[in-house]
């Protein structure tokens, strides 16, 4: 899998919001060690990036306390 550039110069959204999401989601991937890298040979954020703009994963960006 390759990183989902089209997708990404297509996106309409808050491109640094899905930014953090997919992030987050490479994070979660290689914490957990998902059986999905594996298929893609190690690739963590291509898989990450992958999910959040496919809509395989939803995600939500919480708003934090200042201060």
């Amino acid at each position: 899998m390759i990183f989902p550039m089209q997708q990404l110069i297509e996106f309409q959204g808050n491109i640094y919001e899905i930014t953090c999401a997919a992030t987050r989601r490479a994070f979660q991937l290689a914490a957990v060690c998902d059986p999905v890298l594996d298929e893609l040979g190690g690739k963590v954020v291509s898989a990450a990036a992958q999910q959040v703009f496919s809509g395989t994963v939803d995600y939500r960006i919480e708003p934090q306390e200042l201060g």
